[in-house]
């Protein structure tokens, strides 16, 4: 599970952690990643590359068999830390499963991961989990999810990961 997010508020980074939680009551080996904790740089198309936390996290991708990623919506699109993300460990992103978990400030961009995830599924051959959870700050208060329909909603995203990755096993 991944917390895109740099922001210390991040509403995105609590959808994470409610997934994050799901998937360790249901059993399934998953790790926390969170970018706020790491110091990686833009994408140069050459050096960056080199950088041992961008490796480190190229790593950990490269070895799950899945990706939940938590972003923020920014003006209509997700932020820039997950694509700098995506553009710096590449092909560690090659036939993962992947969800989404969007916090938008407002109900208008709930396409906003579309692009994101058109790269992943052309680029790298990624599997789009359909379901992804999209909510608006209506659905926070008080430092965490208030509304219980997007905290179900991130549980089923977790449990239909696991469904799909326990599938592709067999």
């Amino acid at each position: 599970v991944i917390s895109s997010s740099l922001n210390p508020q991040s509403r995105s980074r609590l959808l994470a952690q409610i997934a994050f939680k799901a998937l360790e009551q249901m059993e399934v080996s998953v790790e926390w990643i969170d970018l706020a904790k790491y110091s990686i740089p833009l994408c140069d198309g050459n050096s960056a590359y080199e950088n041992s936390q961008v490796k480190e996290l190229k790593g950990k991708i490269h070895h799950a068999q899945a990706v939940l990623i938590a972003v923020p919506i920014y003006n209509y699109y997700a932020n820039a830390a997950a694509k700098n993300l995506i553009e710096l460990t590449g092909k560690a992103w090659s036939n993962k499963v992947v969800g989404f978990l969007c916090a938008a400030g407002g109900k208008g961009s709930y396409m906003s991961v579309m692009s994101l995830a058109n790269s992943l599924m052309l680029d790298f051959r990624c599997l789009i989990i359909p379901r992804f959870v999209y909510s608006t700050g209506e659905a926070f208060g008080e430092g965490k999810v208030s509304d219980p329909d997007v905290e179900d909603r991130v549980n089923e995203l977790a449990k239909e990961l696991n469904r799909i990755c326990v599938a592709l096993q067999k």
